[in-house]
């Protein structure tokens, strides 16, 4: 029976400073629900002898099944703690019970914003793992704090048979693992916060030394280096920061025995038998310290003179000893007087010698209450809602690119609101719904069947009694006789056939205010932000991302059951109804217009990568489908679904296992059809590579390939009108279909450190391009003003500096102003690719903020190059796939004198500046210097009436012309990497695996069947355990990891994260030519090319033209007969 009653919940919730909000995270199979069931048996929530097996946060058939958690659920708790004065002060603890597979990582990401404080799971053996570090980092970027809980120690006497000091040393190992994670992280923010790692920054500060101006650093003029050194990481106190024993931020546990301990808990027991004061054992139980049994003193120096530390004295050897006596070597009589020595009364169904793992969980239950642990520790360590900080409020409130000083006065004042964690009446409501969870209808609290005591069964049977009789006497109802059910109340309950038996509750928590049922109060989503005044006074129907609604059902989220209460105040988790219609995923909860939505939530886990498209098994179910995607996208924050240009459904998982949940549940949950998913699809990159210098053989190539790698089902031709200057080796010329205009591109690869920059700062470059100056952005509004705030332009002032250095450690050459040079970057203006303007005579405004280009104007057309630019970096030429490092050097733009048609009458604007021209044509600026803000589109120029007009007897027919010139740049573009090597860059995941050495010979063989490559393969210490780190293909990963578990008969589990993309080596388009090659690899080169195959299945899929032989050595056939 439960202990705690829903009133005393709801009293708890308004005692803020009492509330803990805290998530379990840790990797997969640590131990996180375990635990949880632990603390739910310190509420009479469940029963101590089942904690452990149950399993009880885990309400999924797939989740009980797999024997992972796939879903974030929460729970609320109470925890009495004794004050100075002896009365028992009791804390109310929301508890967050999160995912340890990557794959579910974007359900970790919700806990996270929720809570104010994390416990951290690390196996004993396993040690610190990759999602582990995932999780501190986690935790760390949200700016929660953090407590550590070392698990599964019972598996070092059990398993490994280790020894109380081994033990010890194994667990400082441990301890020292991940304040390693914690030490990089914070050496990591002060970097970044004082700059002095970043390039831009050792630039700014060697440019102030030397007083030398940016424009000389762009010429390629190498300033004078001041050596400096940054001492404020070393001078920044971080103490707080780690995970210490003597502090009380670290409990020794084994969730499945059901005890641990802390530090302080164990000082106060051995006080009483040494006789040493608390304080001073809290301070040296663990460390270097030994006991002087002559002198009776704690001393420093264990391990130097050979002593065992006191840890291992007073702490392991007292567990280890139980563990020998119940499960290692049994003995009932060294039990009994254990148990008499520590007080505990061990009942018989307990204590049977057949249970050794019940017995030892109830003699070290008793003894060292794991549930009082952990709880204390949260209590007294991890703050409450009164405690957030500036800087996580800032996080919250704002974007990556904006500050809180931006925003107005009453932004301001909700910040104050929610730093305290207000729930006066008066104050405003704001609260964050992370994501939304689908439920079944019938298990809602108002719809749930009751039980009903023996009087009110015997009422019913009379009611049912009497209708029966009325139904018989009335002569029109007589073939009417199943009625609607009935209520308790006996009246009949009204059914809507039309309701859908899914409806989702909102999974979030108040920040500010309470919000009460019934109230009235707006819905803020992700794209809301009140930059001016006006966004705060005008009416809700008239702002694009705002609605209105009366606040439905308010619940406390109890695992699986939902409790109905009528207001929740500030600081609380909770669940709300009735957002299904209006929220996709997330958004926020506020009764001012003032307030911006929150952040979107980070996912830091794997992205999703794996596309299936799912088509019904009969056609008129198409509606039923669309719902039911419609239903599971909102249900899951890791997924995408999209409809692609072919009409195709597509899901857009994390990795397999999500996948497998994704199909299940909108086969039996949402659509509720028979469907049927295509097989994966894996996305792929292009790119090209400087000429390799050897051959498949390793000979060295004597001569220079110079023609162009032919597409299948594409004809290659160039123009042959030449330029000024002759072609250097690569470029193309390609002409309009009108001959109007000529280009001259070429292709070069992007050094790999330029890639990974651009790749790494989308965000960055999006808000660039968002904010490009002087027009350059042709769908800017008109009249519409675009800052960069100071923290954005420090950012894409640090970005130049990086990519400036990048290019000047590369080892082609690329020019000292290649970066100043930028065109555009792509695909869709912030993708790791570049066009850059290689023509000495056109000197256009640069892209990048903050550039002296004051009387540098745009000629015509400027656009349209950069719009066939992005439509070539969007499809590739091998198979439509994205490009990828690849810079399109702009060295020759013509348009010819014929593109001027005349026709008087008419009047254009044209500006009063200075004309420029290119060759033979003459370039008209369109806008002058005073116009640029007010330019939207060239077409508009020409629209809109001008003062700055006059007569001219020609103009140049844009609207043809531009639409040419988009495509046949598009066509350049593709030729230009036709001429260069081309290359696949296939979607790596990253395996870490932890198997025994019997099982690696099998372990490695899947791996190398499915072209992987084994990075590291360490044993950790103390064990007979191998920790694998490989990369493998995403294309090869389907099917791998039951692969592994079925060739290491379970013993092997590996974890797969999508971390990187990775060019293949291979030719997709190589043939054995050479005589070498051809005694190598055959005639026809049997052994498969493996970026061959990529290219063929993804040309396959999406229906373009692939060239294979369905028959290679075709012969007569002939039947053979017998003679008879």
């Amino acid at each position: 029976m439960r202990d705690v009653t829903t009133q005393t919940l709801k009293e708890l919730q308004n005692v803020s400073n009492n509330i803990r909000n805290i998530c379990i995270m840790a990797h997969v199979d640590h131990g996180k629900t375990t635990l949880t069931d632990n603390l739910l048996a310190s509420n009479g929530i469940i029963s101590k002898r089942i904690a452990g097996k149950l399993r009880y946060m885990d309400s999924r058939h797939d989740e009980q099944l797999r024997g992972i958690t796939m879903k974030s659920s929460a729970i609320s708790l109470v925890h009495p703690i004794a004050n100075e004065i002896g009365e028992a002060d009791k804390y109310l603890i929301n508890l967050i019970d999160s995912p340890g597979h990557v794959d579910f990582s974007g359900e970790v990401s919700t806990a996270v914003r929720l809570c104010d404080g994390a416990v951290i799971l690390v196996d004993a053996v396993e040690g610190v793992c990759p999602q582990t570090n995932a999780v501190i980092r986690q935790a760390w970027l949200e700016g929660i704090q953090s407590v550590l809980v070392i698990n599964k120690i019972d598996r070092l006497i059990t398993e490994l048979k280790l020894q109380p000091l081994e033990a010890y040393h194994r667990i400082n190992q441990v301890l020292e693992q991940v304040n390693a994670i914690t030490g990089s992280l914070f050496s990591a923010h002060m970097h970044e916060q004082t700059g002095s790692n970043t390039p831009a920054a050792r630039s700014e500060s060697t440019k102030g030394a030397t007083n030398q101006s940016s424009s000389n650093c762009s010429s390629g003029t190498e300033p004078t280096t001041v050596e400096f050194f940054d001492w404020s990481v070393e001078t920044s106190d971080d103490s707080h920061l780690y995970y210490s024993p003597p502090l009380g931020n670290v409990v020794f546990a084994s969730a499945y025995h059901g005890w641990g301990f802390t530090i302080g808990q164990f000082a106060k027991i051995v006080s009483e038998k040494i006789g040493a004061s608390v304080s001073a054992l809290n301070a040296t139980l663990w460390g270097d310290y030994y006991i002087d049994s002559k002198r009776k003193r704690i001393l420093r120096g264990a391990q130097s003179k050979a002593k065992k530390p006191l840890f291992v004295q007073c702490v392991l050897e007292n567990i280890w000893s139980v563990y020998e006596a119940v499960i290692i070597r049994r003995d009932d009589e060294r039990i009994r007087r254990i148990t008499e020595s520590l007080g505990i009364k061990i009942q018989e169904r307990e204590g049977r010698p057949s249970d050794t793992q019940g017995h030892i969980r109830a003699l070290l239950g008793q003894w060292l209450p794991l549930s009082n642990s952990i709880l204390s520790m949260v209590c007294r360590k991890l703050p409450s809602p009164l405690e957030l900080s500036e800087g996580r409020i800032e996080r919250l409130l704002c974007n990556r690119n904006q500050r809180l000083d931006q925003y107005g006065c009453e932004t301001r004042q909700l910040a104050d609101f929610l730093k305290t964690s207000n729930a006066g009446l008066n104050t405003p409501v704001v609260a964050f719904i992370a994501k939304l969870v689908s439920v079944d209808r019938q298990s809602l609290p108002g719809n749930q069947k009751v039980r009903l005591g023996p009087e009110e069964l015997a009422r019913l049977r009379e009611e049912l009694r009497r209708r029966k009789g009325e139904s018989l006497n009335s002569s029109e109802n007589h073939s009417n006789l199943n009625h609607p059910p009935i209520n308790k109340e006996g009246e009949p309950i009204k059914l809507e056939e039309s309701e859908s038996d899914t409806v989702f509750i909102g999974f979030g928590r108040v920040f500010s205010g309470t919000i009460r049922k019934g109230q009235k109060i707006y819905v803020l989503h992700n794209k809301h932000s009140p930059k001016s005044s006006d966004d705060v006074t005008v009416d809700p129907p008239r702002l694009k991302h705002v609605d209105e609604i009366e606040v439905d059902d308010l619940y406390i989220l109890m695992g699986k059951e939902l409790v109905l209460v009528a207001s929740v105040p500030a600081g609380n988790i909770f669940g709300i109804g009735g957002l299904g219609d209006l929220v996709l995923k997330s958004c926020t909860l506020s009764s001012s217009l003032a307030c911006p939505s929150f952040r979107s939530l980070d996912n830091t886990g794997s992205a999703p990568i794996l596309r299936v498209a799912i088509e019904p098994m009969r056609a008129s179910d198409m509606p039923r489908l669309v719902q039911g995607m419609k239903l599971l996208n909102q249900s899951d924050p890791c997924l995408q679904v999209l409809v692609q240009e072919t009409g195709e459904h597509v899901l857009v998982t994390a990795g397999e296992v999500h996948l497998e949940r994704c199909l299940l549940d909108l086969r039996e949950r949402f659509a509720k059809i028979d469907i049927v998913p295509s097989a994966p699809m894996v996305p792929f990159r292009e790119t090209i590579i400087t000429p390799p210098r050897v051959d498949m053989v390793n000979q060295l190539i004597t001569g220079v390939n110079t023609t162009y790698t032919q597409i299948p089902g594409q004809t290659i031709t160039t123009e042959t009108e030449p330029m000024a200057n002759p072609l250097p080796e690569g470029v193309i010329t390609i002409q309009t279909p009108n001959k109007q205009c000529s280009l001259q591109m070429r292709a070069m690869p992007l050094p790999d450190d330029v890639t990974r920059l651009l790749s790494d700062n989308a965000d960055t470059l999006k808000a660039l391009d968002r904010n490009l100056p002087h027009g350059v952005n042709q769908r800017l509004k008109r009249n519409e003003e675009t800052q960069l705030n100071a923290a954005t332009l420090e950012k894409i002032l640090n970005l130049r500096g990086s990519i400036v250095e990048a290019f000047r450690n590369s080892p082609l050459p690329w020019g000292p102003d290649v970066v100043s040079r930028i065109w555009s970057f792509g695909p869709r203006g912030c993708g790791p690719n570049l066009l850059v303007n290689a023509m000495p005579d056109y000197q256009r405004p640069s892209v990048w903020p903050g550039s002296h280009d004051d009387g540098l104007l745009f000629r015509e057309l400027d656009n349209s190059v950069v719009n066939g630019f992005q439509l070539a970096a969007v499809s590739g030429p091998l198979c439509e796939e994205p490009v990828i490092g690849v810079a399109f050097l702009v060295d020759g733009w013509r348009i010819a004198g014929d593109a001027v048609a005349p026709e008087t009458g008419r009047e254009q604007p044209i500006s009063s500046g200075k004309r420029r021209s290119l060759g033979n044509a003459e370039m008209v600026p369109l806008v002058d210097e005073d116009d640029r803000s007010e330019t939207s589109s060239i077409m508009d120029s020409y629209e809109k009436d001008n003062n700055k007009t006059e007569k001219i007897s020609t103009h140049v027919d844009l609207g043809m012309l531009s639409g040419q010139l988009i495509s046949t740049v598009k066509e350049c573009c593709r030729r230009c990497m036709q001429a260069q090597p081309l290359r696949l860059v296939a979607a790596m995941y990253t395996c870490n695996i932890q198997a025994t050495a019997d099982v690696l010979g099998k372990l490695y063989a899947v791996l190398n069947k499915r072209q992987g490559r084994i990075l590291s393969d360490t044993m950790l210490e103390g064990s007979s355990i191998f920790n694998i780190s490989a990369i493998l293909p995403v294309a090869e990963s389907l099917g791998f990891a039951d692969e592994i578990r079925k060739r290491t008969s379970g013993l092997a589990n590996p974890q797969l994260e999508f971390t990187h993309w990775e060019t293949i080596e291979s030719d997709p388009y190589w043939v054995p030519t050479t005589d070498e090659e051809l005694r190598h690899f055959g005639e026809k080169a049997d052994s498969e090319n493996q970026a061959a195959r990529y290219r063929d299945s993804v040309r396959r899929r999406k229906g373009l033209s692939v060239e294979e032989k369905l028959v290679e050595h075709g012969e007569k056939q002939r039947t053979l007969k017998r003679n008879k």
